[in-house]
Formats: structure tokens, C-alpha cells, sequence
């Protein structure tokens, strides 16, 4: 019989809810120091965002860091129950959680880069992004190919795309093809994308500084879903994430071409669920977002 591989997959900006927290504050109890942990390292609580106390859960400054610290608890809390991952990927944001996972760095480390990204990408300005549903995707890459200042930023699942450039140039685009929804996006800049390129140069300088060990489960990044262990390879994968694309549709079918035939969504809502089902369709997605959840599973 042919051994289950499981992949441990980490949701991003989007997947936040005030609630996120609540379980993890009651129901596992190493959650109350590291959320003291977090607080002294980014000088405001996330437990008094959820509550509605402090800053705006939904803007980036404060989405990023709340997310990694939800998802990385329930991490601990899966490897505590000896569960074990045979590969990892995260989605934009869920992808520095995928390494805390595979243990390439420390959770202090995850978190300061996580606070500095979300900073820089918090003051990108000038950018626009706008999700696209029910299109020909030909179609689409012919016109992303002919007018410039706009990129293909997240490839979700076939048929629901993200593009991300100047403003103009991204409504010159949607004049250009026909789609069925066009929904833009909450964000500040034009995330994943060249007009990134400041900010992911002056982070690239903070990730040179960060000690990058093996990881212990093989990574899929964002801009190259090819599964590895090495340190040096994640880092500058990484490193061009910032201005890259996120290419889940591919990340789903490497872990497809893999064997993966279960995969857990560690974190809120059921975001990679929906578009894993949609592109490989042979994964199952079980949601873990409360000490219930993940119990039931281990």
C-alpha cells in the first residue's frame, strides 16, 4: 500500500476574522506567552486587535503579524501531537508560517520579518489590484503580454486570477477582455508585482542578516513550487517574492505530482481549500483552525 502524503498548506491576507484568536487563548495554553512573546517584539497586541482595542485587523501593518502568530500556535500545537508534514507551502503571507514549519527559522525571526514586510507593504502606495473570475485565460495573457504596468500577481485556481500594476494600466486591461466578475482588491499597493521592487530591495537587505537553516519538511515558495530542503535556495525564492507572482495553480500540481492526496489548511477560514478543490480536485483540504479541529485529526 501506497504511503498518504499530507502537505500542510498556510492561508494569507484575507483569511483573518476577530474570532481567530479566541480558541487558542482558551483552549491551548502555551497561546497567553507566546501572544506576551509577540507583543514585546512588535509593541502592540494582536489579541487587542482581534478584540477590536488596538489598529485595524484588516490593514496589512496589522493583518501579517496577527496571521503568522494564529497559524504558527497552531503549528505548535499539530508537532506537539507528533503529526508530521511531507510538504509545505504557504500562500503570499502563509509562506513565511510554511518555513516556521519546515523549522528554517525561529518564531522571533518569522515575526520580525513578517512586521518589516507588512510595513513596507503597508506603504506602497499608488498600486492597484483586482481579482478576476470566469475569463479566457489566452486571452488574458495576451493582453497582460501587450500593455505594460500590469502583471499577473496571484494565479489562485484556473478559472480566478489576481493582477496587480498602476491604476490606469490595470483599467486599461479590464477594457481590454472580457470577465465575468471583476472585484478589486482592499490593498495599498500593487502587491506582488514589479512596482514592489523599493520595498522587497530594502527588505532583501534584513533577510542577507537572517540565519536560514535546512528545512525538516520540503518547501514549495510562492514564485518556484518545486519542493526543497535548501536553506540557501529558500531564502533567495523568498527574497523574490515581494515582486513576484504567487503561482498557487502550479504549487497545487506539484503536490499533486508528488502523491499528496491530503492536505491540511492550518489557519482561518477555508480560502486554500476552495482553490485546491478547484485545480486538484484528487487533494482533500481539511480545515485546522481550533485545538478541536486539529485534535479530531491527530
Amino acid at each position: 500500500m501506497p504511503m498518504t502524503k499530507t502537505a500542510w498548506l498556510f492561508p494569507g491576507q484575507g483569511s483573518q476574522h476577530p474570532e481567530m484568536m479566541a480558541d487558542l487563548l482558551t483552549a491551548y495554553p502555551p497561546a497567553k506567552a507566546r501572544c506576551e512573546q509577540a507583543a514585546a517584539i512588535l509593541g502592540w497586541s494582536v489579541i487587542d486587535c482581534c478584540g477590536g482595542r488596538i489598529g485595524n485587523l484588516d490593514q496589512t501593518l496589522y493583518t501579517q503579524p496577527s496571521l503568522f502568530l494564529v497559524e504558527s500556535l497552531l503549528v505548535d500545537a499539530l508537532k506537539e501531537r507528533g503529526a508530521k508534514a511531507d510538504f509545505v507551502a504557504g500562500h503570499s503571507l502563509g509562506e513565511y508560517v510554511a518555513l516556521y514549519a519546515a523549522e528554517v527559522f525561529d518564531f522571533e525571526t518569522g515575526l520580525q520579518l513578517v512586521q518589516r514586510r507588512a510595513a513596507l507593504m503597508n506603504a506602497a502606495g499608488g498600486g492597484k489590484m483586482v481579482a478576476l473570475i470566469g475569463f479566457d485565460r489566452e486571452e488574458l495573457q495576451q493582453a497582460i503580454a501587450r500593455i505594460p504596468n500590469v502583471v499577473l500577481a496571484n494565479d489562485n485556481h484556473p478559472g480566478q486570477v489576481v493582477i496587480s500594476g498602476l491604476p490606469e494600466a490595470v483599467d486599461a486591461l479590464l477594457a481590454k477582455i472580457k470577465v465575468k466578475r471583476a472585484v478589486p482588491l482592499n490593498v495599498s499597493g500593487a502587491f506582488h508585482s514589479p512596482f514592489m521592487a523599493e520595498a522587497a530591495a530594502t527588505f532583501a537587505t534584513l533577510l542577507d542578516e537572517c540565519q536560514f537553516q535546512e528545512a525538516v519538511f520540503p518547501v514549495l515558495n510562492n514564485v518556484e513550487p518545486e519542493p526543497t530542503t535548501d536553506a540557501a535556495l529558500i531564502k533567495a525564492r523568498l527574497r523574490s517574492q515581494m515582486t513576484g507572482s504567487v503561482r498557487w495553480v502550479d504549487t497545487c500540481y506539484a503536490l499533486a505530482a508528488a502523491g499528496v492526496t491530503q492536505a491540511l489548511e492550518i489557519g482561518p477560514g477555508n480560502v486554500l481549500a476552495g482553490l485546491v478543490k478547484r485545480t486538484t480536485p484528487e487533494i482533500t483540504v481539511t480545515g485546522v483552525a481550533t485545538i478541536a479541529s486539529l485534535e479530531s485529526l491527530v
